[in-house]
């Protein structure tokens, strides 16, 4: 098959999978789903910049922290059970 025939039979497939969705009624109930999430992402109150900074900065601490306690435990039991 030469690359004309094969872009034509995708768009005949995505065609017809287009209009099978559309017929048994799944774009609207996508478009619906779609437009409901945004009407209640509108409701969301969003963290502002400063606060999104805060908020970062406590993660990044939190992760080195356990990172370091990980670190810790990790050394300790492997003394404990490989040199003892």
């Amino acid at each position: 098959m030469n690359e004309t025939t094969q872009i034509l039979v995708w768009v005949v497939v995505v065609g017809a999978v287009f209009a099978f969705l559309w017929w048994r009624g799944h774009l609207k109930r996508f478009a619906t789903y779609v437009q409901q999430t945004r009407e209640e992402l509108r409701k969301c109150t969003w963290p502002t910049l400063d606060e999104l900074k805060g908020s970062t900065v406590v993660v990044m601490i939190s992760i080195v922290l356990l990172g370091i306690f990980t670190f810790v435990v990790d050394r300790v039991l492997f003394y404990l059970f490989v040199t003892l």
